[in-house]
């Protein structure tokens, strides 16, 4: 069962590679007393993803920050050298915060996991956005198999 719109994001550690090495964030201290906006994408380095969905944010960047965001993140079940490469592929720094979901963990919890082993891609995540204010789900956008409109960086900002 999916998360929705009063939900709480839930608690998880994950792996995030950094300057300084591999690092651990969990999702309450990613999340606590911030606006955070948060995007899944089915994997880095995918058409969609590489070509519209992460630059969609990049370059919406300030436009976010104005509307009160204070963080973007990118969520893909993804290694975090690969979440890294991507990133730097696409000068997301001071931007976007690449978030790798090894596991699936966090993508499992929230509900929004999708099988795409017909597609010799495993077991991912689902491309959709949430708004999250202090660790509550203010709004929750899925998109439908091969969609990519409503967790686009452009349609998440209208909705601000």
């Amino acid at each position: 069962m999916s998360v929705k719109v009063g939900d709480r994001i839930p608690s998880v550690t994950l792996k995030h590679l950094t300057e300084s090495g591999m690092q651990e964030v969990s999702t309450d201290d990613l999340f606590k007393g911030k606006k955070v906006v948060l995007f899944s994408v089915p994997g880095a380095f995918t058409p969609t993803c590489s070509a519209k969905h992460l630059p969609g944010f990049v370059e919406n960047a300030e436009a976010f920050k104005a509307k009160g965001v204070e963080d973007i993140v990118c969520l893909a079940v993804n290694d975090p050298f690969v979440m890294q490469a991507w990133g730097k592929a696409n000068n997301v720094t001071g931007k976007v915060t690449m978030l790798p979901d090894g596991n699936g963990s966090l993508t499992k919890a929230l509900g929004l996991e999708m099988d795409g082993t017909a597609y010799n891609l495993g077991h991912r995540g689902q491309r959709f956005a949430l708004v999250a204010e202090d660790g509550v789900i203010t709004k929750l956008e899925v998109e439908k198999p091969g969609a990519f409109e409503v967790s686009s960086a452009e349609y998440v900002l209208k909705g601000l």
